[in-house]
């Protein structure tokens, strides 16, 4: 499995024969300058964990450019549909339901957040329940992006249920859990092999750094991840 972030909660995906976007948001995202169209090359899926625009970003965009395949929630769906994005392309799921994305399943999961879509002019658009995604491939790690989310009980049983061994984490505070908290949560709930902190060093009003969740983490015995936004690593 190949990952590379690209700030934020951005990530690209490579198992197998599936190459995902998670949470394109590129064009705007503080942390990275490189513009889209390079991260979404060859994608043949995009997944999104709840509807704000640090979030959706560019996925109209790369969707309507690339033809892939759209995993949301179905109200986003519907929403990226109203944008011009085929209904052909969408795969809609909601929490505890698994949906089959050829070559890998995608698991809606819960999150502690919200999830709306602003237009720039005060209004704001409804986009159902924020989520966690759980990725299975048949020959390959299981990951588990969080979305956006505080800690809670509950992910005792999202271990049981699916046993990731890939954590993608939030610790930036303020709208996510903070590092410590985070680190708390992989450690008490979970048996990552590693973890990749996110949500972190993008806007200022947000933790700028992971020294909190990398202290937090320390005994634990779980590969933690710190790639440069671009940098694409192996797992």
């Amino acid at each position: 499995m190949k990952l590379t972030w690209y700030g934020h909660s951005a990530f690209r995906v490579e198992a197998g024969d599936a190459t995902i976007l998670i949470d394109p948001f590129l064009t705007g995202n503080p942390s990275w300058s490189g513009g889209w169209e390079g991260a979404a090359e060859n994608v043949t899926h995009v997944l999104l964990t709840h509807g704000h625009n640090d979030h959706i970003g560019d996925s109209a965009a790369i969707l309507k450019k690339t033809g892939a395949m759209l995993v949301a929630n179905f109200e986003i769906c519907m929403y990226l549909v109203g944008q011009g994005v085929s209904g052909d392309r969408i795969n809609p799921g909601n929490h505890g339901g698994t949906v089959d994305c050829g070559g890998f399943t995608t698991t809606f999961v819960n999150a502690l957040h919200s999830s709306s879509f602003n237009a720039g002019d005060g209004s704001n658009t409804y986009l159902g329940n924020p989520a966690g995604l759980v990725l299975h491939f048949p020959n390959d790690k299981s990951l588990y992006h969080m979305g956006d989310t505080d800690i809670f009980g509950d992910m005792a049983l999202i271990n049981e249920l699916h046993e990731p061994a890939v954590g993608i984490v939030p610790i930036g505070d303020r709208f996510t859990m903070g590092g410590a908290v985070a680190a708390l949560a992989c450690k008490r709930f979970f048996k990552f092999e590693t973890v990749i902190p996110c949500h972190y060093g993008s806007f200022p009003i947000i933790d700028q750094n992971a020294d909190k969740f990398v202290a937090g983490m320390q005994g634990s015995g779980v590969e933690v991840k710190l790639p440069k936004p671009g940098e694409a690593f192996t797992i």
